[in-house]
């Protein structure tokens, strides 16, 4: 044996304070000595001095990928859950409305309407559901149990398990972006510098209420109850990230730029009728766009996240525009942009399938969490109106969903005139969201197979078979190759 081949090493390193980590794993790459050497010189000397120094002087970003954190949410919205998610690098879950009975939960109520007349209407459309939520639940379990009786070879506990999830897999589409949900998740201190940015610069308060509750986290000392529970000394001395925390602030282009995006549409798109859903046609479920000029892209992109719209009438219109039309567009866009500043995630251009996706918030928030795509989600709103579950149908329970989401829309309208903030959280998973989503062939191709098995829920299995059969009809040599499963196959206690 070599002696190069005898010395070879694997070693595994115990949890060290974030900015600890990442301190010596860069040290690490920048050195000939051992992790340990490296370890122990990061204790002798201060992490803060180079965190100042070559993090956020010298701009060596990818120093932060190397540490990481645990965070946990608690007691926050579904609204403030999606927008914690919106990173491309992230790793998490939320509480899954799928699995679990959001009957007694709470709601979250904007400060903005504590005490005020409109908090009364809000209130009641949130108790509306929650009734209908909790009416139709027992009903359409057995519904669902007659329909689909235990197999022998199944545990009691397992099947009653199975049938409840199939069960809140209907009703949750009753649930509104203001109940409240838990999140955790595992990041590098680079991906949470940018969420804590993002999240300072929002223009819902209870993410900028996050923003701040974050950074305080991250200047204290973690909870450590595993190393507790395991004989350890209680509390930790040291702050998780307090260098990070210290930096992190709002980000003036991030606050700005979708506001100053929406003026410019206003005026830009007035009298296209795209303001106007009655001139949208027979709404597609599944659109994939052809390939198009990268300005027209970028430009399009940009109209459509601050629009209701669907992506092919927005391009129908900038189609006809000048290029000086649609390099205005962009200069809006960058307007407030800082010298250090990246590009919003609209400028991600040139993959060769986009596909436009009008869909339900609750299936939606299943296929938000692919990452290797990049996705333009439009505003919440209740303009496209709402989908009836398949199994409320057969078990002749839709009549009672439908004059219940009937009556929240007409009541949502009506809040919609004192607050928008109330409006939005009022919305309930039910209705529809419209998404961009621009990836590859092989995220195609990933999507579509997983998203169509029968263990998946009907709504998003529904819109990954259609995404197979575009791909198919336009690239018949690429689809083919897909190995999707239709929706009309069902194995209802399958997991």
């Amino acid at each position: 044996m070599s002696q190069d081949q005898s010395n070879r090493r694997v070693i595994a390193v115990a949890p060290m304070p974030p900015e600890k980590s990442a301190y010596a794993l860069a040290r690490y790459s920048r050195s000939p000595d051992s992790i340990e050497s490296s370890i122990r010189w990061v204790h002798g000397h201060s992490s803060e001095k180079f965190w100042d120094q070559f993090y956020f002087d010298y701009g060596h970003a990818s120093i932060a990928d190397l540490g990481h954190v645990i965070i946990c949410f608690e007691d926050i919205s579904e609204l403030a859950a999606i927008r914690l998610e919106d990173e491309p690098l992230w790793d998490g879950q939320a509480k899954s409305s799928r699995y679990q009975n959001f009957a007694s939960g709470a709601w979250y109520i904007p400060d903005s309407l504590r005490g005020s007349e409109t908090e009364g209407t809000y209130q009641g459309i949130l108790r509306s559901l929650a009734e209908a939520y909790r009416l139709l639940h027992q009903p359409l379990t057995q519904f669902l149990t007659e329909r689909e009786p235990r197999p022998d070879a199944m545990k009691p506990g397992d099947y009653q398990r199975t049938i409840a999830a199939r069960a809140f897999d209907v009703t949750r589409y009753l649930l509104p972006l203001a109940a409240k949900t838990n999140v955790g998740q595992v990041v590098s201190i680079r991906t949470l510098e940018k969420q804590i940015t993002r999240l300072l610069s929002s223009q819902l308060p209870e993410l900028r209420l996050i923003g701040d509750d974050l950074k305080d986290a991250c200047q204290r000392p973690p909870v450590n109850l595993w190393g507790e529970l395991n004989g350890q000394v209680a509390g930790m001395s040291e702050p998780l990230a307090p260098t990070l925390a210290r930096h992190a602030k709002p980000n003036e282009y991030q606050s700005q730029v979708y506001q100053d995006l929406a003026r410019y549409a206003k005026d830009a798109l007035k009298g296209t009728g795209l303001d106007q859903s009655t001139t949208w046609g027979e709404p597609e479920s599944v659109d994939l766009i052809e390939p198009h000029d990268p300005l027209d892209e970028v430009a399009t992109t940009l109209l459509y996240r601050v629009s209701h719209a669907p992506y092919r009438k927005v391009l129908a219109v900038v189609r006809n525009w000048t290029e000086k039309q649609k390099q205005e567009a962009i200069d809006v866009a960058l307007s407030t942009r800082g010298p250090y500043d990246e590009l919003i995630k609209e400028f991600r251009s040139g993959y060769a399938f986009t596909f436009d996706i009008l869909m339900d918030i609750g299936g939606w928030r299943d296929l938000h969490r692919h990452r290797r795509c990049q996705q333009i989600q439009q505003n919440f709103t209740t303009v496209h109106g709402f989908d009836v579950p398949p199994p409320l149908v057969q078990a002749g329970l839709d009549r009672e969903y439908r004059q219940a989401m009937d009556a929240v829309r007409a009541d949502i309208e009506q809040l919609r005139k004192s607050s928008a903030e109330g409006a939005l959280y009022a919305t309930p998973f039910g209705f529809k969201v419209r998404c961009l989503f621009k990836m590859d062939y092989a995220e195609a191709e990933y999507i579509a197979k997983l998203r169509s098995g029968v263990k998946g829920h009907w709504s998003y299995r529904t819109v990954a078979w259609l995404m197979k059969q575009k791909l198919t009809a336009r690239y018949p040599a690429l689809g083919d190759r897909i190995q999707a499963t239709s929706p009309d196959i069902e194995d209802t206690l399958t997991r």
